[in-house]
């Protein structure tokens, strides 16, 4: 494809990264870091140097420079157009963590540990989530996995949960306290639940199939009535060998009752499956 037909998303694409680091910033160093509690990534591994040196080196040095090194040693296996996304976001987490550090001195949340981690972590999510949507990376552990997945068939989000186990788990080195690797997981599955959310939870439709001899009726209440589009499909029956019409309907989630409510009404016999989709694009649903 051209770029000409690409040009118009770049930027948008950036402004998402920034944003999303700005989010991923802020919980992290307004709120997780002030009550101790390590993440998984990069950024877990730069807070556990930061604990562990009394903060005499801090987070985004560690994140920084731990980055540049692994930059430097996969460009030549993922190529510079795979990382240049990720080469900015790094050198802008780096910037906007530095500049977080300076605006908040003192914890936002004051004895509440795990309320802090749990906010904390409600907004590393959705930085990261906005990162991702715009096909971005915060680097760090994402590209040990990249080189790794290159020559080993190893699922990605199954290597990302491995690392960051063992960084949360290796707060005990620093803390001896089981307590902190608790409060590092639960961290850990709220983040994880925020970032699918964000990424694909706002999106999910629902597509049904409806198998009913009054399919002409549901179909005009579906398109008059609760004013979705449907599309009729010829199918036959292959036990009985004859033929049957299918009525196919996309629609959002929070209208899946009121599509039941209908064809209950109409054909109580009728046969419906339903299933989740994770997007739908288009005239409306979401803009492609």
């Amino acid at each position: 494809m051209s770029n000409k037909y690409l040009k118009d998303f770049y930027w948008r694409d950036y402004v998402n990264i920034v944003f999303g680091l700005l989010l991923y910033a802020v919980g992290l160093v307004a709120f997780i870091k002030p009550v101790g509690i390590v993440t998984g990534g990069l950024a877990g591994v730069g807070l556990l140097v930061e604990y562990a040196t009394n903060g005499w080196i801090p987070l985004q040095i560690t994140y920084f420079v731990v980055n540049c090194l692994l930059l430097l040693f996969s460009v030549k296996i993922l190529g510079v157009k795979f990382l240049l996304k990720t080469i900015f976001s790094v050198i802008i987490l780096t910037l906007l963590i530095s500049l977080c550090q300076s605006f908040f001195k003192e914890p936002i949340i004051k004895n509440e540990p795990m309320m802090s981690g749990v906010i904390g972590a409600m907004l590393c999510g959705a930085g990261i989530g906005f990162v991702f949507n715009a096909n971005g990376s915060t680097g760090g552990t994402d590209i040990v996995v990249a080189v790794l997945n290159k020559f080993k068939n190893m699922a990605f989000g199954r290597g990302m949960l491995l690392c960051d186990f063992i960084i949360i788990c290796s707060s005990y080195i620093v803390f001896h306290d089981y307590v902190k690797i608790i409060y590092g997981l639960v961290v850990m599955g709220v983040m994880t639940y925020v970032i699918d959310m964000v990424i694909n939870g706002f999106r999910q439709s629902v597509q049904f199939l409806i198998f009913s001899s009054k399919y002409e009726l549901i179909a005009d209440v579906i398109n008059k009535e609760l004013k979705r589009g449907c599309t009729v499909l010829d199918g036959t029956g292959w036990y009985s060998k004859e033929p049957k019409k299918v009525i196919v309907l996309l629609a959002r989630r929070s209208e899946a009752t009121e599509i039941f409510r209908a064809i209950k009404s109409i054909d109580s016999d009728a046969f419906i499956s339903q299933s989740v989709v994770k997007g739908v694009f288009g005239k409306g649903f979401e803009k492609i």
